[in-house]
């Protein structure tokens, strides 16, 4: 195994020798589990565009694509153009649009390919003259848009609704009118504060608990045209409290990054799902242990995932919005793009001790498939940076 030079929070060098057995990359369908389970999946940005990286964002469509084939053949759904694929945070409308057709056309080549998109009103900018109707059409456009690309909606949520919303009323009449006209069952998706502050107060309380009765009551009151709920909230307890109240038709989609395993695993009244932004960067080890699950081997599933949490604790740690720059570090380390650049410029968002950490907890959890070339290339960083290998 290699070793590497790596800094320590003491701002001294020493050497660090892998020692990760890599979780092997095999084949699944999703049939082989026993959850539904949707990868986020980022985008790969094009390091060699003209462009002004903060400003416009230029993207390998290529390499993008084929990052979602990968995640199909490993079993996996993809939740597209979501937070992890930098929405709002570096992709705009605009370039969603396009995404959302070209992810659309991969998946028509395949019979496998589940896929689900996000639709939201990241289009319109929140202000003091945003109205509810403004609200409305917005969402209308997106939703629209995903389905008639032929798409299934994850119904975001919207910074301008958190805005301008007086009191609960408003969501209920919002998510009322976006659910009556949807073609088929959506997945909601409730964002935390944690992952994006401008959605403080989502469902018109900073109580997670006042909240959640509201979004209980619109899921009740439109449980026909709900597939499911993905909360993103880092907190189990809420999370299982929430899914033994929704109506037995309505799945719950952990989101919760901290504590996937134990969620997913379930107890004697329920499991959650999977939607989750960790999947992209651990994805051979969801997969196997999601097979591992589904074989009823609940203790090979725990020994495979339980090493990934702290790595997704630490990639989604505050400010947790900045856990994207941890995800396209790992495709970069793992020989999945040639780079290590993001839409927005978005990976200066965390230091080299972060990155340096990641590594080695990548290196624990098994998710560095070939060690040799992350080696490498965590060199490269490291170079670039000042510490010599």
């Amino acid at each position: 195994m290699p070793t590497i030079n790596l800094p320590n929070p003491d701002r001294s060098v020493t050497p660090y020798t892998l020692t990760g057995d890599p979780i092997p990359f095999v084949k699944f369908k999703a049939t082989d589990f026993p959850r539904i389970a949707y990868s986020a999946a980022h985008v790969v940005a094009d390091p060699l565009a003209s462009n002004d990286p903060w400003l416009t964002p230029a993207i390998d469509w290529d390499t993008t694509l084929k990052f979602r084939h990968r995640m199909w053949d490993l079993g996996l759904g993809v939740a597209e153009a979501m937070d992890t694929a930098q929405r709002g945070m570096g992709l705009t409308w605009t370039e969603a649009q396009e995404l959302i057709k070209r992810s659309q056309a991969e998946a028509r080549t395949r019979d496998d390919g589940l896929i689900a998109y996000g639709a939201g009103t990241d289009h319109l900018t929140p202000g003091p003259d945003v109205s509810i109707d403004d609200i409305l059409k917005a969402y209308d456009e997106q939703v629209g848009f995903v389905e008639g690309e032929g798409g299934r909606v994850i119904l975001m949520a919207s910074r301008a609704l958190a805005a301008a919303a007086k009191s609960p009323d408003d969501y209920a009449r919002v998510y009322g009118h976006v659910l009556s006209q949807v073609k088929q069952p959506v997945i909601m998706h409730w964002l935390g504060e944690m992952f994006d502050p401008a959605l403080q107060g989502y469902w018109g309380d900073i109580d997670h608990d006042k909240a959640m009765e509201v979004c209980l009551d619109v899921i009740a009151a439109n449980a026909d045209k709900v597939d499911g709920i993905k909360i993103s909230l880092l907190s189990a307890e809420k999370e299982i409290a929430m899914r033994r109240r929704l109506p037995a038709s309505v799945k719950m989609y952990t989101g919760d990054d901290f504590n996937y395993a134990e969620l997913i695993a379930g107890d004697e009244q329920g499991y959650s799902h999977a939607l989750l932004g960790i999947f992209d960067a651990i994805a051979p080890a969801a997969s196997a242990g999601l097979a591992a699950l589904g074989r009823g081997n609940k203790a090979e599933f725990f020994n495979i995932l339980e090493p990934t949490v702290p790595l997704s604790r630490h990639i989604f740690a505050a400010p947790t919005r900045f856990y994207k720059t941890g995800v396209v570090f790992l495709a970069y380390l793992n020989g999945l793009q040639d780079h290590f650049a993001m839409i927005g410029g978005q990976q200066s968002t965390r230091s080299l001790q972060h990155l340096a950490e990641l590594f080695r907890l990548a290196d624990k959890a098994r998710v560095l498939a070939d060690p040799d070339l992350a080696a490498q290339r965590m060199e490269a960083v490291l170079a670039v940076h000042g510490v010599s290998a």
